[in-house]
């Protein structure tokens, strides 16, 4: 009896051992797909673009992904100067997208874009832009004098390129300093929008494009182009870039025919149609 409860003690211990070499061998070759499987995870691209992008980017997005499925593209929007200074910070950002050109020559000086590296890449025009419950028929921006207009929503304009575009003009017609105490400064071009559009602000500076995204608010005056600075978005790819071929690849399809048509047809003027 002892003799016989040895030996099944013993083939249990050896079916155990054999379980423990087994799981070692299963838990190696998991190891084994898994490095497999990560290698094969798409690239993570990172793009800080203009606020004024919002809209056609989301579109330009579903585009590329649908040509590249080895590229997830990750897109980070904000007014062009908080996001020039978060590219000077160190952030990880792989192609730059600025409503002016101003933020990203800080970027060519700072030696973290390199001037063959950008492009123009679109153009657009500023407006003034009012409640769409508003009737009133505008001829001249000697409008915004008006005392039922208290508040003017502008961009900062040392960081919000659409506030220094609007600041030129004002200071063009000589109303900078006149309209001194209506602005409302904002942190982009799309809280400009979100103020008037919700009755915050009785006029404000934006994008044509911007203008045509929304149905609460309406275009009351075009700004004459000659008023400011030309309104370019330059695009360009990071220096100090981890996934230069996947920048390089969303850099040529931005400015690729098919893009360039998309960005037609949402209000921008491109490289080949600006004049």
């Amino acid at each position: 009896m002892f003799i016989c409860k040895k030996r099944k003690l013993q083939t249990t211990t050896i079916l155990i051992i054999n379980l423990m070499i087994a799981c070692v061998l299963l838990l190696t070759g998991c190891g084994v797909d898994k490095t497999s499987v990560q290698a094969t995870e798409p690239t993570k691209l990172i793009v800080s673009a203009a606020a004024s992008l919002q809209d056609v980017m989301a579109e330009v997005k579903l585009a590329f992904q649908s040509k590249h499925k080895d590229i997830d593209v990750q897109i980070n929007y904000g007014s062009s100067g908080a996001l020039q200074k978060q590219i000077e910070q160190g952030s990880p950002v792989d192609v730059f997208i600025s409503a002016g050109t101003k933020p990203m020559n800080a970027l060519v000086k700072a030696g973290l874009v390199e001037e063959k590296m950008k492009k123009a890449l679109l153009y657009n025009d500023l407006v003034v832009i009012v409640p769409s419950s508003s009737t009133a028929a505008w001829s001249s921006l000697d409008m915004l004098k008006q005392p039922e207009i208290s508040r003017i929503a502008i961009g900062a304009p040392e960081s919000v390129p659409a506030g220094m575009y609007a600041e030129q003009t004002l200071k063009s017609a000589g109303l900078w300093d006149v309209l001194n105490n209506k602005y409302v400064y904002t942190k982009d071009v799309r809280q400009v929008l979100s103020y008037v559009s919700t009755g915050n602000a009785e006029a404000g500076f934006v994008y044509r494009t911007d203008a045509l995204t929304t149905n609460k608010a309406v275009i009351a005056y075009p700004v004459k182009s000659d008023q400011h600075e030309p309104i370019i978005y330059p695009i360009a790819i990071i220096k100090n870039s981890k996934n230069a071929t996947a920048a390089q690849k969303w850099f040529d399809y931005m400015n690729g025919a098919e893009t360039q048509h998309l960005f037609k047809s949402q209000g921008f003027r491109t490289a080949t149609s600006s004049q």
